[in-house]
C-alpha cells in the first residue's frame, strides 16, 4: 500500500513512528508537508500537487494537521477525499473536533458526560455566566487555545469576574466550566482506534498546577480504565466521526467527563508511558479499513 502522511516535519516523533511502523509492514510511505501542497479544484479530475507532481497515486492518507493550520490542512484532506483516496480521519471530523464549542454541543446532544459549561463573547451578565456553572472555583478557557494555553483557574468569585472581564476586553470567545476538584490535577488520555480504546495513560499536573498537559510539565503513567470510561471515550470519538482520537477524560464525582477530543493525538507520551506500539496499531487499522470503500461522514449535528 502507498501511504501519505500529511505532516509539517518528518522528524516529529509521531510522524517518524508512523513512517517506521508502515515500512516495517512493507508499505511505501511518504511524508507530505500539506502547507506546500496546491490543489486543482475541478469537477472531473480534482488533484493535489506537491513539488510539481500529482499525489493521485496514494492508497491512504494519514492527516497530522496542526491546530494553527486547521483551515488549509483540512482543505487538503478534503481534496484527497474528492479524489476518492482513503483518509484515516476525514476533513469534516477534524474540523468538528477542533471547534471546541461545536464539539461540546455535539457531545451534549449525544448525552456524553462533560463538565457543566457556559459560553460567552461580550456578555455583561458576568454573574449569570458564573452562576450557570455553579459558581467559583471555575475554569475559564479561550475557545482558540491549545495545549493548555489560554486556560485559567479562578479560585474565587472575584478572580472569576476579573478573568472574564479581561477576556471580554480582548473581544475573545470564552468557555466557562465547573472545576472538577476531585480530579486533583489528573486526567486520562484514552487513545481510541476504530471502535475501541487501544491504550490509556494518566497525566498528572506538576505541583501547584492544575493543567496536566505534558507540554506544561505533566507526567504520564499507564492506567487501567473502567468499562464506563472506555465506553465514554469510544462514544466521544464516534460523536466527532473520528477513526483515531485522543479523548481526554476527568474522573468526577458524577462519573467520567470528557474535556476534549483530539484529532491528531501525539504518540510520544502514550507510547513511552504504556510501552504500546500505537503507531503499529494505527497502520494495522488502515490495512483493515482502507480497502472497504470511502464512507460518507454521516454525523448528525
Amino acid at each position: 500500500m502507498k501511504i501519505a502522511i500529511l505532516s509539517r516535519k518528518a522528524s516529529l516523533y509521531s510522524t517518524s513512528r508512523l513512517v517506521e511502523a508502515a515500512r516495517l509492514r512493507g508499505h511505501d510511505v511518504e511524508v507530505i508537508d500539506y502547507l506546500r501542497c496546491f490543489m486543482n479544484i475541478t469537477a472531473h479530475k480534482p488533484q493535489v500537487f506537491f513539488k510539481g507532481r500529482s499525489l493521485a497515486d496514494f492508497d491512504a492518507v494519514i492527516p497530522r494537521i496542526g491546530a494553527s493550520h486547521t483551515f488549509y490542512g483540512t482543505a487538503v484532506v478534503r481534496q484527497f477525499e474528492m479524489m476518492g483516496t482513503y483518509t484515516l480521519n476525514r476533513s469534516q471530523a477534524i474540523s468538528r473536533s477542533r471547534d471546541k464549542l461545536r464539539s461540546l454541543q455535539i457531545m451534549a446532544k449525544q448525552g456524553i458526560g462533560m463538565p457543566v459549561t457556559g459560553c460567552a463573547h461580550s456578555t455583561r451578565d458576568v454573574d449569570g455566566l458564573i452562576n450557570s456553572v455553579g459558581g467559583a472555583p471555575l475554569v475559564v478557557k479561550l475557545l482558540e487555545g491549545t495545549q493548555g494555553i489560554g486556560v485559567v483557574l479562578a479560585e474565587n468569585r472575584n478572580a472569576a469576574e476579573s478573568v472574564i472581564e479581561a477576556f471580554r476586553g480582548l473581544k475573545a470567545n470564552i468557555i466557562v466550566q465547573e472545576f472538577i476538584k476531585e480530579a486533583m490535577g489528573q486526567d486520562i488520555r484514552c487513545f481510541v482506534i476504530g471502535d475501541k480504546v487501544h491504550t490509556s495513560m494518566m497525566r498528572q499536573a506538576p505541583e501547584g498546577e492544575f493543567r496536566s498537559n505534558l507540554h506544561r510539565g505533566g507526567r504520564a503513567t499507564k492506567v487501567k480504565i473502567t468499562p464506563t470510561e472506555r465506553a465514554t471515550a469510544v462514544k466521544a470519538a464516534r460523536a466527532m466521526g473520528l477513526n483515531v482520537a485522543g479523548v481526554d477524560i476527568l474522573r468526577s464525582a458524577h462519573g467520567p467527563v470528557v474535556m476534549e477530543v483530539n484529532s491528531s493525538p501525539g504518540l510520544e507520551g502514550i507510547e513511552t508511558s504504556t510501552e504500546q506500539d500505537v503507531a503499529g496499531a494505527i497502520i494495522d487499522f488502515i490495512e483493515k479499513t482502507a480497502g472497504g470503500g470511502h464512507k460518507t461522514d454521516r454525523i448528525l449535528e
